[in-house]
């Protein structure tokens, strides 16, 4: 049916990335063919100032399942993130950059290990890097410290490629730099995780928006917001009484009205 809800949404931000957007279009789509259910693209322009904006327009004109989100002004990938999440109408949303470093043809294997039921996002772990040895050295670093800081064992905290159920990006709060930190934001919530190796290439094209003072200092400094937040995090469970139907008396059957207790 023409309005039916895509069961995948992947949500791509693009800032300055003219001469990646159709390069991704044409990989991204034979994929999504191969599928077994609607899916939808969300390309979010970051308020770039190159060709990006000509470039996304051209690819929708040509796909419809294509959609372009277009923010007024640079406001970070955060907010891109964000923006698209809120415009996907997809019941399963996919995350990637749109720099072509990460393969399209891993996100098969995402829907494939979601679909197994015991989890209820995947996220991507870039074993083998395809960057300079400062990329490399710096994304080490800031990936110990968020670890180190929140208490968890991520591979690769910073890896773009993830998939999740709606209901975990529709219960997320976020704020500036926490995309870097949305599988530990879903665990502060109890949901499942798994992690797949995926494939990592060289930058097709551009150049990274990223360097030292993002992944190190930036990171530090986010990380202990979400430890503060992570300490704050409210947990508890509830048990709502209920009332309890006694029968008339001589009576062989007993009627109880329960409630199971809920988390």
């Amino acid at each position: 049916m023409k309005n039916q809800r895509p069961q995948l949404s992947v949500v791509v931000p693009f800032f300055q990335e003219e001469g990646n957007v159709r390069p991704l279009v044409a990989e991204l789509l034979p994929i999504l063919d191969r599928l077994a259910f609607r899916t939808e693209l969300v390309f979010v322009n970051d308020g770039s100032t190159d060709g990006t904006a000509e470039a996304l327009a051209e690819v929708k004109s040509k796909d419809a399942r294509i959609r372009v989100i277009e923010l007024l002004r640079n406001s970070g990938q955060t907010a891109a993130f964000e923006a698209g999440f809120r415009a996907a109408t997809g019941a399963w949303i996919a995350t990637m950059d749109g720099d072509l470093q990460i393969d399209p043809e891993d996100l098969p294997k995402f829907v494939a290990r979601l679909e197994q039921g015991d989890v209820d996002f995947v996220y991507g772990w870039r074993r083998e890097r395809r960057d300079p040895w400062s990329k490399r050295i710096s994304t080490k670093i800031a990936n110990s410290v968020r670890n180190r800081l929140t208490k968890e064992r991520i591979h690769d905290t910073g890896c773009p490629l993830k998939l999740f159920r709606r209901e975990i990006i529709d219960r997320m709060k976020l704020f500036n730099g926490m995309h870097r930190f949305f599988i530990t934001l879903a665990h502060m919530d109890g949901w499942k995780s798994a992690e797949v190796v995926v494939n990592h290439r060289a930058r097709h094209s551009g150049a990274s928006k990223y360097g030292m003072w993002n992944r190190v200092f930036r990171a530090l400094r986010d990380c202990l917001v979400v430890r503060w937040m992570q300490r704050r995090h409210l947990r508890y469970e509830t048990r709502e009484l209920v009332d309890r139907v006694t029968p008339p008396m001589n009576s062989d059957v007993t009627i109880t009205r329960t409630l199971d207790a809920g988390a």
